[in-house]
């Protein structure tokens, strides 16, 4: 269990899911006020 653990939590998995914890949060705020920037195109 804890060599695959290790396997799973290299610098570069843990960069990567930070990074889509990051975009998942901005998605989430931005949806927030969606229809004000999809409106003012039209």
């Amino acid at each position: 269990m804890r060599d695959a653990l290790k396997k799973i939590a290299t610098p570069e998995n843990i960069w990567a899911v930070l990074l889509f914890l990051i975009v998942v949060t901005l998605i989430i705020f931005t949806t927030d006020s969606s229809p004000i920037w999809i409106y003012q195109g039209f």
